[in-house]
């Protein structure tokens, strides 16, 4: 090899080296990789959807009782619709307090209870109670003694009246004061009586507490009749009027409503909400409303406007998303989800996900569910 023919390998070499050592890198890399062709995991295909539709044979369409009807175009009358709570009724709430100084010989409930009117809640060893009626025994003795005198007895008469009254401002009921007057023996307890039917909100007392005049002892409520404090959005004001029927309807009682009557419409624009109290007064002889419960309201508010409906046994809850089922075939009917509005008169309007003339399901729409959540099941 001459020297020219060295000197080009000689320049060369150091460029060889380094794609020699670019080789080398690249099939280790591979290497470590396994060779593998398989595609990345990114690109592995999704799970399959959970199926939105279900096919039944004839005979477990008759089997289910399933019916149908087109969703369709009402007039339906001006509504608004408002949110809110249920609340005790404050009219129908008492902190009852001690009349008199004295000992707790009795406490006869607890927190809970529900009580009838006139019911003993609790008993007081009270002097002043002993002493009020020894008065009484002794101004009734007088005014029998003075009948018929004309200087006596109607100063005799006005001592039994003061005496009388001063017993019925601790409490005592009139039947008593006439028990007393019969049988000239006083009672050792006084009791301490439920005003009202209601519910024992609060015991502030046990047995053998020493009490004063004014001490707490209970605080009771009647659950007969709440109220719903609704939240009225101020652009609804216009047309919110006191004195109509209000339909609720309890987030924790689906399908149940409640039928109120709006007696007040507060002065104040909350300035955070932008609405305004309204309060609904709702009879709970049932006793299926509790307070703390939120609840939606529905009022008519005059005029009319076309509004989409469907009957309100159409729409099911799916994980708290309202859906109905379309029937998309002879003998296939297929799940959507949509948004509501309003209820009445047994319909539900339906704003969005459903067009008029589809055939919702009306009955027979818990079958279907069933159907596709073991579709859905099957899938996972």
């Amino acid at each position: 090899m001459n020297k020219l023919a060295r000197s080009i390998i000689a320049a060369a070499l150091p460029a060889l080296l380094i794609l020699s050592a670019g080789l080398v890198t690249s099939g280790c890399r591979a290497k470590a990789g396994g060779g593998s062709s398989d595609p990345p995991a990114s690109a592995a295909p999704e799970r399959a959807a959970a199926p939105d539709s279900v096919t039944l044979t004839p005979g477990a369409i008759a089997a289910a009782d399933i019916k149908t009807v087109k969703a369709e175009v009402k007039a339906m009358g001006r509504r608004i619709t408002a949110a809110g709570e249920i609340e005790w009724n404050a009219r129908r709430l008492v902190h009852l307090t001690s009349r008199t100084a004295g000992r707790l010989e009795r406490v006869l409930v607890v927190r809970g209870d529900r009580v009838r009117p006139g019911q003993p809640l609790a008993e007081i060893y009270s002097p002043d109670f002993l002493a009020l009626q020894a008065e009484y025994l002794q101004a009734a003795a007088r005014a029998r003694r003075h009948a018929g005198d004309p200087q006596e007895e109607t100063t005799a008469r006005a001592f039994l009246a003061g005496a009388r009254e001063r017993l019925s401002l601790l409490g005592v009921p009139a039947s008593e004061i006439e028990a007393l007057d019969a049988s000239a023996a006083p009672e050792p307890l006084l009791s301490v009586l439920a005003p009202f039917a209601g519910t024992v909100l609060e015991s502030a007392v046990v047995t053998g507490d020493a009490i004063e005049l004014g001490s707490s002892l209970f605080r009771l409520a009647d659950p007969s009749m709440l109220w719903a404090a609704l939240h009225i959005q101020e652009e609804d004001l216009g047309v919110a009027k006191a004195g109509v029927e209000v339909v609720l309807t309890a987030h924790a009682l689906p399908g149940e409503e409640f039928r109120g009557r709006l007696v007040l419409i507060g002065d104040v624009v909350d300035a955070a909400t932008r609405t305004v109290e309204g309060r609904v007064e709702v009879a709970n002889a049932t006793g299926r409303l509790k307070p703390g419960m939120y609840v939606e309201g529905t009022a008519a508010a005059g005029g009319e406007r076309p509004a989409l409906v469907v009957p309100e046994e159409s729409v099911q809850d799916d994980n708290g998303r309202p859906i109905v089922f379309i029937k998309t075939g002879d003998r296939t009917f297929t799940r959507r989800v949509v948004k509501t509005g309003p209820r009445f008169a047994g319909a539900v309007e339906i704003l969005d996900g459903l067009a008029a003339g589809e055939t919702v399901v009306t009955s027979g729409s818990f079958l279907l569910k069933s159907e596709i959540l073991k579709g859905s099941l099957g899938e996972d």
